[in-house]
């Protein structure tokens, strides 16, 4: 356990942290699997600008690493793209 009082808040802080963290990275990557899952090109051309939005929010957060996110949304543009 903690011995100073900082490294105690630090942990409480730590903590809460990785709780959002960790809801907005899953919503994130359930709004990726529901976007693959289209089949509609409309719709999925409606949803992608929202998930993009999401995947930059979180990169800029360092939630997730800025590389991921390019590399999410080009597999998502692409396959967006290739829907009929």
């Amino acid at each position: 356990m903690a011995n100073h009082k900082s490294s105690v808040k630090r942990n409480r802080q730590a903590l809460k942290k990785r709780l959002h963290n960790r809801y907005y990275a899953k919503t994130a990557r359930n709004a990726v699997r529901s976007l693959r899952k289209m089949t509609d090109k409309a719709e999925a051309q409606a949803l992608y600008p929202k998930v993009s939005a999401m995947l930059d929010k979180l990169a800029k957060k360092n939630v997730i690493h800025k590389n991921k996110a390019g590399n999410l949304k080009s597999k998502l543009a692409i396959y967006v793209n290739k829907l009929n």
